[in-house]
């Protein structure tokens, strides 16, 4: 009978409605959420030993990770992070992170998609690829093949073996692992599970689910699963994720849709991941995210902090990236922090520069712009 009703609806109601009533769903549920004050605290934290910074943070405890991974970043190496209650910083040196709004903050999403423009044939999008990127595809392309399986047996195996291992092996305590119940939803009637298969070797497979947003349709890929086999190996994890998703972006191209979606991950502009989807022909896209967070700079200091943690941020519906170019980094040290910080999909760019500087970085900023069909607009903020 529920299954029935559903199908009615699915009928009544047009896609791209369906996407906004889930979003305006999702909107009110994280609303309500957050409306848990109950659930709050207040605590403190900085991103490093050294750093001048001292993070204040208000809201829910379950959502403090989030805050501490939108704020430091992944942990690099040994880099150190510092926890508990650290003594309180100068007041003007205090960068307020909140799950409610503040005077002046920054409205900050935690993740993004990262979504390639089809209409177009797999050679043009490629062509943008670095020529290592093309030539292993080309290479290695021939030996995978990719299998859809709506088996129960194989989606349960999936999930056990490659989805959840893997997930956790990448992200640890963050990682969001979807209910099992739900892998077999999407696999059997949303969405497809793809096995991946090295000659005749599962070594991979591929979750994705379709979406309808403002009558053009997008390929989602929800989720990448590994064996353990391919995700302990860094050279191998590297070949079979390419193939994979060359695979994915192959399957959208030939069933006609407008838009491939790469999938969600960390919204910092210097986010590994982030950037490796970025080369892959990805723009930054919020495509239904409701995780936010408000950060509200601080006083002084805005170019520096933001040199350390540059931040995406939403206008209305719009991205926006906030960058920081203090005193003291030399041309070549500038050019090397921000030279894979170009993103498609983004509205506006703010320079927070100390003193006179940042117009001859911002018209380096624009040459590289210039190539989208639509450029951000670029606006320089004097910051002390």
């Amino acid at each position: 009978m529920k299954e029935n009703l559903a199908a009615v609806v699915r009928k009544l109601i047009s896609p791209s409605t369906r996407y906004e009533i889930r979003n305006a769903s999702n909107w009110l549920r994280d609303i309500l959420g957050r409306a848990c004050f109950w659930r709050w605290e207040i605590a403190r934290f900085r991103v490093q030993n050294e750093s001048p910074y001292e993070i204040l943070y208000i809201g829910r405890k379950k959502k403090r990770e989030m805050a501490k991974l939108l704020i430091r970043g992944k942990p690099q190496g040994d880099s150190p992070m510092v926890d508990g209650e650290p003594e309180p910083g100068a007041s003007n040196h205090v960068v307020v992170v909140s799950e409610m709004p503040t005077s002046g903050a920054l409205y900050v999403p935690l993740y993004l998609s990262a979504v390639v423009p089809l209409g177009r044939s797999i050679e043009e999008i490629t062509t943008k690829y670095d020529g290592e990127l093309r030539r292993n595809i080309r290479k290695n392309r021939p030996r995978y093949r990719m299998v859809q399986t709506q088996l129960d047996e194989d989606i349960e195996k999936a999930d056990r073996e490659m989805l959840r291992p893997y997930a956790k092996a990448r992200q640890g305590i963050h990682a969001a692992q979807f209910a099992t119940q739900e892998v077999f939803r999407i696999a059997k009637t949303v969405g497809r599970l793809d096995l991946i298969m090295l000659e005749d070797e599962v070594v991979a497979c591929h979750l994705g689910c379709v979406i309808t947003r403002g009558g053009k349709r997008y390929w989602r890929t929800l989720r990448f699963g590994y064996t353990e086999a391919i995700f302990s190996d860094a050279k191998r994890l590297r070949e079979v994720n390419s193939i994979t998703t060359f695979m994915a972006l192959e399957w959208a191209i030939d069933n006609g849709f407008d838009y491939y979606d790469i999938g969600l991950c960390l919204a910092r502009p210097d986010d590994g991941l982030l950037k490796w989807k970025r080369r892959r022909g990805g723009d930054i896209d919020s495509l239904g995210n409701h995780a936010y967070m408000f950060v509200r700079l601080p006083k002084t200091g805005a170019a520096k902090f933001l040199w350390d943690t540059p931040l995406f941020a939403v206008e209305g519906k719009e991205l926006t990236l906030h960058l920081g170019l203090p005193d003291g980094p030399s041309d070549e040290e500038v050019a090397s922090r921000y030279h894979e910080m170009v993103f498609g999909g983004l509205h506006k760019i703010y320079l927070y520069c100390a003193k006179s500087s940042g117009e001859q970085f911002l018209e380096t900023l624009r040459t590289r712009y210039a190539n989208l069909q639509t450029p951000p607009i670029m606006k320089r903020i004097a910051s002390s």
